[in-house]
């Protein structure tokens, strides 16, 4: 197949694309139904990506997808077609939507914030208005 192309996103400013060389694909047969050729297709596809050889990982992507993957090898296998065609793309968009979500740099840490003074003051008069609705529901004294 052709190069695989991880479109772009955060961390991936202009994209990622993954030569065909780097990929391991193997085929197996798949279980479950199939029809007349269930016995005789190797429709089942397993791909593996290694990202300590990777060739067009930057040393700070390659850090952020070894925290994902500490042994450094992506392992995707692909059985829901009848097709081993249509496995294979099915495994190749799994494996570019993982390196694009491992590639994306963390979140910015959480800031602390205080409650305002409106916000405090509009807590604690639904809390007097609630408390004044559960006490009229007592026991009516004459």
């Amino acid at each position: 197949m052709k190069d695989l192309h991880v479109p772009s996103g955060p961390g991936l400013p202009s994209g990622l694309v993954v030569p065909d060389a780097d990929l391991v694909e193997r085929f197996s047969r798949s279980p479950g139904p199939g029809g007349q050729s269930v016995n005789t297709s190797d429709s089942r596809v397993e791909l593996e990506y290694d990202v300590r050889t990777a060739s067009t990982l930057t040393d700070a992507q390659r850090a952020r997808a070894l925290c994902r993957w500490p042994d450094g090898v992506v392992a995707i296998a692909a059985s829901e077609h009848r097709s081993q065609h249509r496995n294979r793309v099915a495994a190749r968009e799994r494996l570019a939507a993982l390196l694009r979500e491992a590639l994306a740099p963390p979140p910015p840490p959480r800031r602390a914030t205080r409650p305002t003074r409106g916000s405090k003051e509009r807590r604690l008069q639904a809390k007097k208005e609630r408390a004044r609705t559960k006490a009229l529901r007592g026991r009516v004294r004459d």
